[in-house]
């Protein structure tokens, strides 16, 4: 299996530091907002990487994290006048359902930044201590001079940076040794969050949480760090910085990142108009077909986002759906297998083998699905009513797995009636008028999970199935 390597870039053969076991750290939102398509494309991709190493038999420790302290956050909880652990906690629990919808599994850890201050001070003193890191009233940098490695993830040439980059200056910090030190601790401010800590009461950086996550939770050496591109730098960077900076080991052994996500060929924007959040998304389609739709690509790929696109992507997942329902009806015959089922097992076989050689190439997932619709098309032409009972269930098990592995749902829910639907969408009109919105939004949402997308019009509302 070969994944490729930002950090060499080019495709390396994958193997793990124990043998059996991988170690994965996937950079997670900051939850200050509903998590929108873009943070949606890492979590579906990496996702699928999880489950594609455990069926080749790895035992996979999946950490991603929550960024609950953040600008953004403090910002939306000053607007509420609310404390900031609010609106984090809000919108963990509202990225988690929509996690749930994409079928993004449970990771193995979800660590919270603010859980783990303790280990980012103890970081940063080691940093200190070793001469990496230093305090300047109340601030504490990194002296990005002092890894003779930085930029390697990048490929950015530090004297290049130097002579004007501004990816990772910060304003108002005259107390650097060097404009290109980033920022480990920062002094408290009115109206935001704090801790204490050896240079004061403050809070930290965001590179260092990383650091210190995957540390705790994967050891001070992993097999793959993950994200999007856009973490490249200075986020990753400076990750990497720091931890072999502090650990004097190699951090991560394969660096994976996704393409960026474009709308309609324009880069998604909130001035442009053209940013949605999977909720919105979810009120037009369902999660599955969007799942469905980013998997289309390859994941390094640019991929653009579009009505056309998603039109056809739920014709796709719809094929395989039918297929699925119709080999599940066929009770098929008891007798042995004829000789041409037989062969057409072994075609079946051949199928499986291409999908997994997809998989072994960089996590190929376009390919992967183009062998899951010729599983299809074997399936709609040679299984039939006086198939025998065994080729009937060996080609439907092999559609099934192979479709979870890309973490497509292939067990239809049944339909709710009608009269049903009226209810609750009656049930939700007065929880509305008692002013009980979280129940109000609880039925839209159940709603939505069964494929029922709701629309609030001047004559009531109106409703549809996806």
């Amino acid at each position: 299996m070969k994944i490729y390597n930002t950090l060499t870039r080019k495709k390396e053969e994958f193997v793990p530091l124990e043998e059996g076991h991988v170690r994965m750290y996937v950079c997670g939102p900051t939850v200050y907002n509903y998590i929108h398509i873009g943070n949606a494309r890492p979590m579906i991709v990496f996702d699928t990487v999880r489950r594609y190493l455990e069926h080749k038999g790895y035992d996979v420790n999946y950490v991603s994290n929550f960024t609950d302290v953040d600008d953004k956050i403090i910002k939306k909880a000053n607007e509420e006048g609310v404390d900031a652990s609010v609106i984090s906690q809000r919108f963990i629990r509202e990225a988690q359902k929509d996690m749930e919808s994409l079928n993004v599994k449970e990771a193995t850890h979800h660590p919270r930044a603010t859980e783990e201050i303790g280990g980012m001070i103890d970081m940063i003193q080691t940093l200190i201590d070793k001469d990496h890191a230093y305090a300047v009233d109340g601030t504490v940098y990194f002296r990005t001079r002092s890894f003779k490695d930085y930029g390697k993830l990048s490929k950015k040439n530090i004297d290049d940076l130097e002579a004007g980059h501004r990816d990772i200056k910060v304003t108002g910090e005259a107390g650097k040794e060097d404009p290109l030190d980033f920022v480990l601790w920062k002094p408290k401010k009115e109206g935001e969050p704090s801790w204490p800590s050896p240079w004061g009461d403050g809070r930290p950086g965001w590179h260092i949480e990383c650091s210190v996550m995957a540390k705790k939770y994967l050891g001070e050496q992993i097999d793959i760090h993950a994200g999007g591109e856009d973490l490249i730098f200075p986020h990753h960077e400076n990750e990497i910085a720091q931890s072999e900076a502090c650990n004097e080991k190699e951090f991560a052994h394969y660096w994976m990142h996704n393409g960026f996500l474009n709308i309609d060929n324009v880069k998604m924007s909130k001035s442009l108009g053209n940013f949605f959040t999977v909720r919105e998304i979810g009120e037009k389609y369902d999660l599955q077909v969007l799942r469905f739709f980013m998997l289309s690509a390859h994941y390094r790929s640019p991929l653009n986002f579009s009505a056309d696109l998603m039109a056809a992507a739920k014709n796709g997942l719809d094929r395989i759906l039918t297929a699925v329902d119709r080999l599940r009806s066929i009770e098929g015959e008891d007798h042995p297998m004829d000789e041409n089922e037989q062969e057409q097992i072994k075609a079946l076989e051949a199928l499986c083998q291409k999908f997994d050689r997809a998989m072994d190439d960089d996590f190929n997932t376009a390919d992967a699905v183009s062998a899951v619709f010729e599983m299809v098309r074997l399936a709609n032409v040679q299984a039939t009513s006086q198939s025998s009972a065994k080729f009937v269930s060996t080609v439907l098990k092999a559609i099934v797995e192979y479709s979870d592995i890309l973490g497509i749902i292939t067990e239809r829910e049944e339909e709710m009636l009608d009269e049903d639907i009226e209810a609750l969408i009656a049930e939700r009109q007065s929880a509305r008028k008692a002013k009980n919105f979280a129940r109000a939004d609880e039925i839209r949402q159940m709603l939505l999970e069964k494929g029922i997308i709701l629309e609030d019009t001047r004559e009531g509302v109106k409703w549809k199935r996806a």
